[in-house]
């Protein structure tokens, strides 16, 4: 095998491990399916993949040449890139990770690690966590509320300084919890059943709002309790 071979094969492999280790992050633990989907992940996944494990090998083999006097520094510059595309791209996906999913008056709400607005806070690293808020019973407190998500584009779903136990809203829950043939409107009959007979304890839903695809969110009605968030649409 050739040098240039070599090269291009450990450069192949070391990149695949790299690569291997930040997918165990993503699905394993900051984004549990079918989260990749609901906040588009996936197309920045396929573009890092695509620039650390295609381009930047197939850059090496294509300038290795032995005796050539800026071998070195040109593969250090590609591997300089490399790092560089990969460090940027893990970072974006780690910030945009779900922390929270947040019931708001009829709905959920995915809320993602750069969305908060109240900081320091305490996040989840394995997955996001299931909150609710209630706006105040009050009407001027409650009329505030509502200008300030209007005019300064802030939602109470943002600050974790707004969040409850996800059982203190049971009663909201239970009074907007959608019955199941429901999501026949919206999916089709078949994939309903199908989906629905694995997790025969869900015998409500709530839609879940996201950033790229809107999900459902199946629900036990009587507990209030979330059973699975699964890849059918809620609305048309």
């Amino acid at each position: 095998m050739s040098k240039p071979i070599k090269f291009f094969v450990l450069h192949i492999t070391f990149s695949v491990l790299i690569i291997s280790s930040l997918l165990f992050f993503i699905f394993l633990m900051w984004y549990p399916s079918p989260l990749t989907k609901a906040t588009g992940l996936e197309h920045i996944l396929l573009l890092l993949i695509f620039v650390d494990v295609i381009v930047g090998p197939f850059l090496g083999l294509l300038v290795y040449k032995e005796g050539k006097k800026t071998l070195k520094f040109d593969l250090a510059i590609i591997c300089i890139l490399q790092i560089s595309a990969f460090l940027f791209g893990s970072y974006h996906v780690f910030k945009g990770r779900p922390v929270w999913i947040v019931y708001s008056v009829d709905q959920f709400e995915l809320i993602r690690d750069n969305e908060i607005v109240s900081k320091p806070y305490k996040s989840s690293l394995t997955g996001p966590k299931f909150v609710g808020i209630q706006y105040s019973q009050d009407p001027k407190l409650k009329q505030k509320e509502m200008f300030k998500e209007l005019f300064e584009g802030v939602s109470l779903t943002q600050d974790p300084q707004n969040y409850k136990e996800l059982i203190q809203v049971k009663l909201q829950i239970q009074k907007h919890a959608q019955n199941l043939n429901q999501l026949e409107k919206y999916n089709s009959k078949q994939q309903v059943k199908e989906i629905l007979k694995k997790y025969p304890s869900a015998d409500a839903w709530v839609p879940l709002k996201a950033n790229a695809v809107d999900m459902v969110v199946l629900m036990n009605k009587s507990s209030a309790q979330v059973v699975k968030i699964v890849d059918l649409r809620p609305w048309k």
